[in-house]
């Protein structure tokens, strides 16, 4: 894996909706991209409860897991646990790199709106608040309190684009893969990276 591949740091929290992160990381790796990926514990229990993948304990294990899921590289994808306080998404002079939660819990909503940094999910979300680097948030809740909306609110004006899991219907979803590949196209579209996975607003779908 080159070294100039574009970065991209993926976090899985504890919302429902693993599918969407497991799906978009296959697609960052097609895309030739390096992806650090962090995992809190509750995400790993809601991806035992809602997909048939099973992340090992040790994050080495899962790394090879993950790679093993979406056909990396070696190398290409990389798992840090929840204090590895010297790995490059827990530093503004780490690599330069656009953070995306999928799915995004309540609770990361919260901790990331208020500046904690109790874990490495959420001081990465600080980082790249700070530094000014793109942070997507896929927040899979319903209905919303007027906590989360007062939180989503504020994320907004630090910079943070709030991307809820509500994928639309006009692309004629034949399967539940369909639903969860028209919320991952546009994750990739605010990622600047290219996507055949559902066609744009009056073209063809590419075969």
């Amino acid at each position: 894996m080159a070294e100039n591949s574009p970065v991209i740091n993926l976090a899985f929290t504890g919302a429902s909706g693993a599918q969407y992160g497991l799906r978009l990381l296959q697609c960052l790796v097609a895309n030739g991209c390096r992806v650090n990926v962090m995992i809190s514990k509750a995400a790993q229990v809601v991806m035992a409860t809602e997909t048939d993948f099973r992340l090992p304990g040790s994050t080495p294990a899962m790394a090879e897991a993950l790679s093993a899921y979406a056909g990396a590289e070696d190398g290409q994808v990389q798992v840090f646990g929840r204090e590895e306080w010297f790995s490059p998404p827990a530093s503004g002079s780490g690599e330069k790199a656009p953070l995306v939660v999928c799915p995004c819990s309540t609770g990361t909503l919260s901790a990331l709106a208020t500046g904690a940094s109790n874990n490495l999910i959420e001081r990465a979300g600080d980082v790249a608040l700070k530094e000014r680097r793109k942070l997507i948030l896929v927040l899979r809740e319903t209905p919303y309190s007027e906590v989360h909306l007062e939180n989503m609110l504020k994320l907004t004006r630090m910079g943070a684009v709030i991307m809820p899991a509500s994928p639309g219907f006009y692309h004629n979803p034949q399967s539940l893969d369909d639903l969860v590949d028209f919320m991952v196209a546009r994750i990739l579209d605010h990622l600047d990276l290219p996507q055949t996975l559902v066609p744009r607003w009056g073209a063809k779908k590419t075969d």
